[in-house]
């Protein structure tokens, strides 16, 4: 006979593997299985910042505020807007970029560099001229910087509130150092590698980075019209809360998130704190 406790197992099981082959895809399990139990090297030892970081259910808010963060920067919005595919297929984007994150931090060396060249090579066709004439290409040093840092910056501020176990100051450079090994990888030259090192580059891009009529409607996308069922949504804007509140505080104005209260502030670090502990408490760490 089955029991409470038994039944209980099983929705969390079941309800785990719908939102993890979301996140992953169709293939999840099996590039799961590859990812973390094919023998080989890998390029990060168990255990190494880069793996406390990248395995904890925090990044689900981190990838948001990226996204977030990276939409500041109007040439890089252009060629994200036009290019990566998130309105039209924001689960296939979301998939890839998950996969590309797990398999370079805890994948086989071999698996791990495969998947750095196939990202230049997607890159080296990504062409474009922004709204406003300037021309772009997604393997523009300059653009990658860009994209990098804000991504570092972003799992290490979403880590240091809502991981479940927080690094210390020397952790979390440890971890921007092993990121900047991928970095490089796909073409940044002289990556940060302590979280100064990060500050300093988001402050030297501040000239560059405004609103754009692209980065408007990404906003509204990704907090307002997300492409998820009705039930899904309330989860949703608990991730997004938790996103925008580890946002500084001129990234918020400048997305113009200040004026939504439901977006900052206590309020909403709490919201975050409870959907990456139901998330985590789904999707238990791999063995």
């Amino acid at each position: 006979m089955t029991t409470t406790v038994e039944r209980r197992s099983s929705l969390r099981r079941r309800a785990g593997d719908v939102l993890f082959l979301r996140v992953s895809g169709a293939d999840g399990f099996a590039t799961r299985d590859r990812i973390h139990h094919a023998p080989g090297p890998r390029w990060f030892a168990p255990g190494s910042a880069v793996q406390v970081v990248h395995g904890d259910a925090a990044m689900f808010v981190g990838g948001l505020r990226a996204l977030l963060l990276q939409a500041l920067h109007p040439v890089a919005m252009a060629a994200v807007a036009s290019f990566s595919g998130f309105r039209e297929d924001p689960w296939g984007r979301l998939a890839r970029t998950s996969t590309f994150l797990a398999m370079t931090a805890f994948g086989r060396a071999d698996d791990a560099e495969a998947a750095v060249q196939h990202v230049r090579r997607v890159h080296g066709h990504v062409r474009g001229v922004t709204s406003d004439g300037v021309p772009y290409s997604a393997d523009d040093p300059h653009l990658l910087a860009w994209i990098h840092a804000a991504g570092v910056d972003s799992f290490v501020a979403a880590h240091r509130r809502f991981g479940e176990h927080p690094l210390d100051a020397a952790g979390y450079d440890e971890y921007v150092a092993q990121s900047a090994v991928v970095a490089r990888g796909l073409g940044v030259v002289q990556p940060p590698t302590t979280t100064g090192e990060v500050d300093a580059l988001i402050q030297a891009y501040r000239p560059e980075l405004r609103t754009t009529d692209e980065s408007r409607e990404t906003v509204d996308f990704l907090l307002r019209t997300p492409p998820l069922p009705l039930a899904l949504r309330p989860a949703y804007r608990g991730l997004a809360a938790g996103a925008a509140a580890t946002l500084p505080g001129w990234a918020r104005s400048e997305l113009g998130l200040r004026s939504r209260p439901v977006l900052g502030g206590g309020p909403s670090r709490v919201a975050g704190d409870v959907v990456t502990r139901t998330v985590r408490w789904l999707i238990p760490p791999v063995d």
